[in-house]
């Protein structure tokens, strides 16, 4: 009876994807994946309402700011292991030490990674991957794609996924459960940082998946440095519009005239809120110590060093 269950689910899906294929007679210039995509776009959108929206909203209730931004900040000195062999297969060996120093810091002084230290002693965080180490030698992105549960990717970033995998730490924690865990915690604490953004864009984009799109494809291109000058395919008029600022969520949803910059993808069109990116960063305030939102860090000491490698 579950088999025949999990057969009779298998057909609904099949069913209900090549029914999107066939809704786009004429797809965007460079998406000629438009049909397929908007129909997978749509089943994570979907699955993220359902199930890990109510589950990030539950986690946000029961656990306090300062515990969130600890597990936000663990997640992400572990990241930084790996964006560190990045930077330094792309032979950006200053930011590949600076990622080494990061880790080192955060790790002994920092208690596991919990306090972000080293953003207060002067080593900015960076974003890389295997998808932008392929963009730093030259493969084009190719045509762009919703991947199920992972949400917007391209051609050459669906390929980096797979190393990507392989070469996140935790990948290689035993036993099996704990693994697991640590995955579902991650998954969770990105998708709660992410609820703000989301709320936006659903007041926000009247076409959430060519808003998705752009964003995504935006966000590519920056964090490449422009170095890819074809990473982003012409979509016309609507791919050149400004897109809305997520750094004040409270604030009235933006027109097109009235935002502008890059921003990272949000994570509505996905279940997978690792894919899609986070909010702008606000510009800096007085007396401000350049540490991002997320960071918690401890009170600054005055004597502390400050190590800044450039």
């Amino acid at each position: 009876m579950q088999a025949m269950r999990v057969k009779n689910a298998a057909v609904i899906l099949a069913v209900a994807v090549l029914a999107g294929c066939a809704t786009v007679t004429t797809p965007t210039k460079g998406d000629p994946f438009e049909s397929y995509n908007r129909t997978m776009f749509t089943i994570n959108d979907k699955i993220d309402q359902i199930a890990l929206k109510p589950i990030a909203k539950g986690y946000v209730f029961i656990t306090p700011q300062p515990v969130r931004d600890g597990v936000t900040n663990f997640f992400g000195n572990i990241g930084d292991i790996y964006t560190a062999a990045n930077n330094l297969v792309q032979l950006k060996i200053a930011d590949g030490v600076s990622d080494i120093m990061r880790v080192v810091m955060n790790s002994i002084f920092g208690v596991a990674g919990i306090f972000d230290i080293a953003s207060v002693a002067g080593l900015p965080k960076h974003t890389e991957d295997f998808g932008l180490t392929l963009g730093h030698y030259g493969v084009p992105a190719g045509p762009y794609v919703v991947l199920p549960l992972l949400g917007p990717s391209t051609v050459r970033d669906t390929a980096g996924t797979v190393v990507d995998y392989f070469g996140n730490v935790t990948s290689y924690v035993d036993p099996t459960w704990f693994r697991t865990t640590l995955f579902g915690v991650e998954l969770v604490n990105t998708r709660a940082n992410l609820l703000g953004a989301s709320d936006v864009l659903a007041d926000a984009a009247l076409d959430k998946y060519s808003f998705v799109r752009n964003a995504y494809l935006q966000r590519r291109q920056y964090l490449l440095g422009n170095q890819d000058n074809n990473a982003v395919p012409d979509y016309g008029d609507n791919g050149a519009e400004p897109l809305p600022k997520y750094d004040d969520v409270n604030a009235p949803a933006a027109g097109p005239g009235a935002a502008s910059g890059v921003l990272a993808s949000p994570p509505a069109g996905s279940a997978s809120a690792p894919q899609a990116a986070s909010a702008a960063a606000p510009a800096s305030a007085p007396g401000a110590t350049g540490v991002p939102a997320d960071r918690m860090v401890p009170p600054r000491i005055p004597s502390f060093p400050s190590f800044k490698l450039r």
